[in-house]
């Protein structure tokens, strides 16, 4: 696991930061975990941006590390709002997340963050 570091790569990528990379050599794959507050308007539209963002990154890792890469994005409304394929993108990740928990009213990017990774940093 990696948490907001560079993804050093061959070619020049400017988004190679994603907050949290999971890498699982045994079953190869690569999860980049994106996590970010928006307006409740902008939900969906975040989503898809974190995904068009990574996306060279993405491409890079499986050439480089010769596994299956997703992006995942983690992105809650400020009043807690979230997508309709929010739950889908959460159960893919390793571990029980409850979306109660992650969608509390007014929880700021960083408690978000460190929740993410606290929970990382015991499995791994």
């Amino acid at each position: 696991m990696m948490w907001n570091q560079q993804v050093q790569t061959d070619r020049t990528i400017p988004s190679n930061k994603p907050d949290i990379i999971i890498r699982d050599n045994e079953k190869g794959t690569c999860m980049l975990i994106d996590v970010a507050v928006s307006g409740d308007r902008n939900v969906i539209e975040k989503e898809a941006e974190k995904i068009l963002k990574y996306k060279d990154l993405t491409i890079e890792i499986r050439r480089m590390w010769h596994v299956k890469t997703k992006v995942i994005p983690v992105i809650i409304g400020a009043t807690g709002t979230i997508s309709k394929s929010f739950r889908k993108y959460v159960s893919n990740m390793p571990g029980k997340h409850g979306v109660k928990e992650l969608q509390k009213k007014k929880q700021p990017y960083w408690a978000l963050h460190t929740s993410f990774g606290k929970y990382y940093c015991k499995v791994q």
